[in-house]
Formats: structure tokens, sequence, C-alpha cells
């Protein structure tokens, strides 16, 4: 039997692993353990990760945010790679996905899981491309020999583009957008010059094997998913769905976790709509979506189009959301644009949780909100999701000592604050209002970590940047803003 989470969990075991996400999702770990034994939640875990602190993935429980990073042949520095990694981490990912195609892979792959307490994630078809040359030099063996060696190691989960097949290619002509997955281009160009099957495919159960021995658990990746709305739910896209599906069953007879990643761009009327044709068709495993983008008219600010799909998405049942940044689809993103896209995803999957009344999830809303009512500004700036930026806004105008504890704001100003002309008519000894009670304790809060602040729970900044610091030397960090982003969301 593979030693992997759902193989322990179907034996009846609960592991260490998931002791500690019942922990931090504040769940009985029998629940945990049933729901990873059925298939229904996954712990990507690799058990050569030993800077891991585990977390989980399941439409029952919080959901999760992905932040992608990585190097390009112009970004190959593995200080630049470290502050990514610290960025992401420090604004909330729950996870990271490393799509680099540059120089040093291996190296910065081994110090982003030995410092790493989220789980990494790849997808290893980028480096076994690089290593070929071209898509159309791959062979099946280098295929495994990327995977196994990626496995060994410790990445937690792989993005594997094995789903889309040589019969899914016609299906393409008529869109608008053609193939915009790059793993899916890449699969699609090697099928139509050697008019044969996926090797993705054909050595699915050499994969699964490989997997099994380090317990990596599988991303299915979305290789057809549509690129605008035009193509969205289309012959293309729900025919690889079937086959992930296929994948999904076939990967859980060899004990290996999986979640099956999900489409781009959705008009909203269609997001409910995709989660759940997902779930039924893979059997409940969980959906992990790229946004999705619920309109093509706003470049700049793809952050949002993006977080209204996430947010619809996590209340269908969307297990974990990817993130957008302003700059999809426009260039690299730089730190503030990741931070920008992980404010918008925490919001989203923070969103969806509470319009799906997970345990304890609102209780941070109704400290803030209560904070905001008895003008405690100090305590509405540390309870925000982004407590440096909501400080720098109010100091933008009223930036004295004195102001922290004014009653108003710039916006309203002294007369016209709509909280403080509240509070004054129920001071009144004449009136009827009673005054409001302010009670919510979040330390006391059933809430999973992640609906509660701060926000970046894994915060270990002194160990990235000490890192950084030893590796790094004057030059580097005279580097601008573009040399220290991460790739963009729709890689993979």
């Amino acid at each position: 039997m593979a030693n992997t989470q759902i193989a322990a969990a179907r034996a009846g075991t609960v592991t260490d692993a998931m002791e500690r996400v019942a922990e931090r999702e504040h769940r009985d770990s029998e629940f945990v353990r049933k729901q990873i034994a059925d298939g229904q939640a996954v712990i990507p875990a690799n058990r050569h990760h030993d800077a891991l602190d585990p977390m989980i993935i399941g439409r029952e429980f919080a959901t999760k945010v992905n932040a992608n990073i990585g190097n390009s042949e112009t970004t190959s520095d593995l200080e630049t790679e470290l502050e990514k990694l610290h960025t992401a981490v420090h604004y909330g990912a729950d996870t990271v996905m490393d799509l680099g195609t540059g120089s040093d892979l291996d190296e910065i792959r081994e110090t982003h899981l030995e410092y790493s307490p989220v789980p990494l994630g790849t997808v290893p078809l980028y480096e076994a491309v690089k290593r070929a040359g071209s898509p159309e030099d791959l062979t099946p063996e280098l295929l495994l020999e990327v995977i196994e060696k990626q496995a060994r190691q410790g990445v937690d989960y792989m993005t594997i583009h094995a789903g889309i097949l040589a019969e899914h290619l016609p299906l393409t002509d008529g869109r608008k957008t053609g193939i915009v997955s790059r793993g899916g281009s890449i699969m699609a160009s090697w099928m139509e010059t050697h008019g044969e099957q996926n090797p993705l495919f054909q050595v699915y159960d050499e994969i699964c094997e490989i997997f099994a021995e380090h317990d990596v658990t599988f991303s299915l990746g979305d290789s057809l998913r549509p690129g605008c709305l035009a193509d969205t739910c289309d012959e293309a896209q729900y025919a690889e769905l079937d086959t992930l599906g296929e994948l999904t069953r076939r990967a859980w007879d060899h004990d290996v976790q999986v979640m099956v990643e999900g489409p781009g761009h959705v008009p909203m009327n269609k997001v409910a709509e995709n989660v759940e044709r997902q779930q039924s068709i893979c059997d409940g495993a969980p959906f992990y979506v790229l946004g999705p983008l619920v309109t093509d008219i706003a470049p700049g600010y793809d952050h949002i189009t993006s977080a209204i799909g996430a947010a619809m998405a996590a209340q269908a049942g969307a297990a974990m959301l990817c993130y957008v940044t302003p700059k999809e689809h426009l260039g690299l993103p730089t730190e503030e644009d990741v931070r920008d896209g992980l404010a918008a995803y925490r919001i989203a999957a923070h969103a969806g949780d509470v319009g799906n009344g997970r345990p304890g999830a609102r209780d941070w809303d109704d400290a803030l909100s209560e904070a905001r009512y008895e003008f405690d500004w100090r305590e509405q700036f540390a309870l925000a999701l982004d407590p440096d930026r909501a400080r720098e806004y109010h100091d933008q105008t009223l930036p004295e000592d004195n102001y922290k504890d004014a009653r108003f704001c710039s916006m309203c100003g002294v007369e016209f604050c709509s909280m403080r002309i509240d509070q004054d008519a129920r001071d009144l000894e004449s009136g009827e209002m009673a005054a409001l009670e302010t009670t919510t304790d979040l330390e006391a809060s059933a809430a999973a970590a992640v609906n509660l602040p701060p926000v970046g729970t894994h915060d270990s900044s002194g160990d990235f940047l000490e890192l950084a610091d030893s590796i790094g030397d004057d030059a580097a960090r005279g580097r601008s803003s573009e040399d220290s982003s991460t790739q963009g969301a729709s890689d993979d």
C-alpha cells in the first residue's frame, strides 16, 4: 500500500498532518480523515518537504488562495525568487506555485522547499521543455524523469496536463482564442507534430506510481479552459473535463490525492454551472479555479474581474482560488501587483466562506465593524486585511496621532459622520434608541485560521530575508521592481 495521506485515511489512520489541519480549521480530526479518505479534500504534503506546515484544500473547509511565482530568462536570481516567496506568504498565499522557466531551476526549487512553510506546486512540463529544447522534442521518458526528480526534491503538488487528448484538438477550431493554457498548447503542438496521443496520458499510471511513492498531489491541468467568454462551456472544455474525471478515479486507485483545475473566463451566469459540473464529473475532488474572469473588457483590472468570479466560485463549492493580478494579459507583475492580487483573492475567498456559513467566518467582519463603529482606529487598522494599506489611506488626510481618537474621518468630516450622529442620538436620555454593544471575541472564534487576522499566518520574513541577504549583494538590491516580479497567474 502507498504511504500517502489518502492511503492512511482509508486505513482509518489520523496522521500528524491531519491533526495539524484539524487544529488550523477548528474541525474534528476524524472529519478531516474521512474527507481525505473519500477524495473530497487533499493535504498536499510531500514527505520530503520538511519546512511544511500542513494545510487542507476541500469544499468543506475554508477556501484557500494560491499565488504563482517563478523566474524567466531575464529574472533568474535566487535572491529575487526568495523575495517573491516571502511576498506571497506575507500577503496571505496558502500555497505557492513555482512556474519558473529560467536558469538555476533546481537550486531555486530546492531553496524554496527548504524555507517555504506553505505547499509548493510546479508544472514539470516547463522544465522538461527547457531540457528538450522544444515541445516537439519531448519524450515520455524525459517527462517521467523530470517528474520523479521534482517529487524527490519535495514538490507537494504538480500540474499534469494529461487530460487534453488528440481527439479534443479539432473541437478548438471554432474558438476565438484557441488554446490559452501554456501546458495545453505545448501538448497540442506535440500531438500535432507526432500524430500520437498525449504522452502524459500515455504514462499516467507511471506518474501515479511516482506520486504514490513520494505523496505528491495531482493538480490535473485544464489544458482546454476558455480564454474568453465566447469559448466558455464549449465542447473542448467539457470533453477534457470528462477525461479529468476518469484520471481522478485512476489516481485514487493508486492511493494518490487529486485536485482538478478549472476554467479561466466564465460569465457570471455560468460560474456555478462550471463548479457543479466539475464536482459531479470528478466525484467531488477539490476544484482549483483560476478566477474565473467574468468579463473580458478590463485589462489592468483583471484582479477585480476575476475576484468577482472567484467569490462566486467559492460560494458554489470551489476549494482553492488561483490569484490574478492587475497585470494579467499585460505583463510581468510587480510586488505591488502581487499585493493587490492577493488582497482581491483573500477577499473573494473570505466572502465565499461567509456566504457558505463556514463556522466563525463572519466573526472577523463583526469585530472590524464594531471597531469601526466605536471609532477605534488602531483596532480597525489591526483587523484590516491589509493593515498597512488601511492606515496609509487614513493618514493621507488625517496623519496626526490625535486623529486616531477622532469620531470622524475625512470623507464625511465632523458634522456629517453618520456613526457619530447615531451614537449621539443613542446617548440622549430622552431617546428610545439603546446603546450598541461590542461583543465579538476573535480569540474564542470557531473560524479557520485563514478567516482570522492576521492574514499572513505563515510569515517567516526573518528567515526569508536573512537568507536573501546572505545570498544577495548590493548590485542585486539595485534591480528595478520589474526584476522582482512574479509570474502571471494564467501561465500553467
